[in-house]
């Protein structure tokens, strides 16, 4: 029994120790930029990787503040738009079409289903070129919605969603939903839906970063400065054709992902406790 317990402490720290060295690796490129932009654009380029802060922050911000196609807080707040009206509609509509695959019984349910798996096997730039077409001939550049809208089909969250309410869903709440005289949608907004909160929250993070992080498409639909996202923004720093300061391209680097950070840590108890309740067996 000794060796045992011997044995399964040794085993123990080696996991310990391998997630450390893991969650090291994980940080290790974002502190490097977060040292890099502490740091000037003759340090970087005679030494790209340094773990000591430089004290060139407040000239690195002077060099951003003087690029007048810069702007981070128009790119923050177009940003925070197109990903935000991305995640809000992909989570609700992704989660209501997984709800009636999951609770009704219809005859082409199957069907349906099949066909969302096969449209999950299409990559998503093969009609990018032929959506930005029809959009410019339309005339809606330069307009958030046609970025935002495409996100109620969103096949893959629909099978994420799918799976997690075969595991959790009873259909015996929802039939005492019923029986109260909730109708269907009272009983997903206010019953399903706050069920699914671990799943949403989950979804949201990678939603909301995918969208967030999104250049293909902006930059084709979006001409005027004044509508640039924060990647674009980003990307306007390396069209000086002069001279690249890569110390203000890192610290806007980091300030674009200051965002991500946040709704990573304000979701985080959410998928915490839906991973517990996956441990949890009956």
């Amino acid at each position: 029994m000794a060796e045992k317990t011997a044995v399964a402490r040794i085993v123990k720290m080696f996991i310990y120790l391998l997630l450390i060295i893991l969650a090291a690796m994980s940080i290790f490129p974002f502190f490097i930029m977060l040292v890099n932009a502490t740091r000037s654009t003759p340090q970087i380029q005679q030494q790209a990787v340094s773990l000591i802060p430089s004290s060139f922050l407040l000239n690195n911000m002077r060099l951003l503040s003087d690029r007048g196609a810069f702007d981070a807080l128009l790119g923050f707040r177009n940003s925070i738009i197109i990903a935000g009206g991305t995640t809000v509609l992909s989570l609700y509509f992704s989660s209501l079409t997984a709800y009636a695959l999951t609770a009704y019984k219809w005859r082409l349910r199957q069907g349906f289903f099949t066909f969302i798996m096969a449209v999950m096997m299409i990559p998503g730039l093969v009609g990018a070129i032929g959506y930005a077409r029809l959009v410019w001939q339309f005339e809606l550049t330069n307009n958030f919605l046609p970025l935002i809208l495409p996100a109620v089909a969103a096949p893959t969250i629909v099978f994420f969603m799918r799976q997690y309410l075969i595991a959790t869903l009873s259909i015996d709440i929802v039939n005492s939903g019923r029986v109260d005289g909730a109708n269907e949608f009272r009983i997903f907004n206010q019953i399903v839906l706050p069920m699914m909160k671990p799943a949403v929250a989950t979804q949201a993070i990678f939603i909301f970063v995918a969208s967030w992080n999104t250049l293909f498409l902006p930059r084709l639909l979006l001409i005027n400065t004044d509508m640039f996202t924060m990647p674009l923004m980003v990307g306007l720093l390396n069209a000086d054709i002069y001279r690249t300061e890569f110390g203000a391209i890192y610290l806007a680097l980091s300030l674009s992902i200051l965002p991500l950070f946040v709704l990573y840590f304000a979701l985080s108890r959410y998928i915490i406790a839906g991973v517990q309740l996956g441990g949890v067996k009956e």
